[in-house]
């Protein structure tokens, strides 16, 4: 019973060292922030920190990991169905949903981007989860084609996402998708696939 209630509270700390780290990092930057701003606004002491994470860069590549598997859970979840039909929507929707409700967190994380390269690991999920995508909607093309064009897509896919959110998302979102899909396809054509 002990382990469980270690368990949780080990949860319940990391949870609050997160909160306390996100919440810090909206005010003032990645470089500005010390284990000791973290554990105070989390309301711990420094030694609970040290048990959860080595120093703050790890701190925020676990936020960043956290936010990463959740994004997999659902290309995961709606990869198949992009797979059968002619459309990104089916993944690219639910996934911008998310990062709607994520907003602030993602925000905050792009601006702190030049600390962890977030929007990097971003598009490499993108590249590593369109690849299959791609493959099975463009089988005429080449490995050399795929490479490419799963990397124009991948950062195409998140230059989109990111102008969204650093033009307050004032493009309704039926637009962003459609854009999303004409990129797709135009990208197709250009490297021989069949839109």
């Amino acid at each position: 019973m002990a382990e469980i209630s270690d368990d949780r509270r080990a949860r319940r700390s990391r949870k609050l060292l997160k909160q306390g780290f996100m919440d810090l990092l909206r005010e003032k930057g990645f470089s500005r922030i010390s284990v000791r701003d973290i554990a105070e606004r989390a309301d711990v002491n420094r030694g609970t920190f040290y048990l959860h994470y080595p120093d703050t860069a790890a701190l925020m590549r676990s936020v960043e990991d956290d936010m990463l598997d959740e994004a997999q859970a659902l290309i995961s979840e709606h990869l198949r169905e992009a797979m059968e039909g002619n459309s990104l929507r089916p993944l690219f929707e639910p996934l911008l949903d998310y990062v709607v409700a994520r907003r602030e967190d993602c925000e905050t994380l792009f601006k702190n981007d030049s600390c962890s390269g977030f929007l990097e690991k971003i598009q490499r999920l993108a590249c590593e989860n369109g690849r299959q995508l791609l493959q099975r909607r463009y089988p005429e093309l080449s490995e050399e084609q795929l490479t490419y064009f799963s990397g124009f897509a991948a950062f195409g896919l998140t230059g989109l996402l990111k102008t969204w959110f650093d033009r307050g998302m004032s493009l309704p979102k039926e637009e962003l998708l459609r854009a999303a899909d004409k990129l797709a396809t135009g990208a197709a054509s250009a490297f021989g696939g069949e839109p």
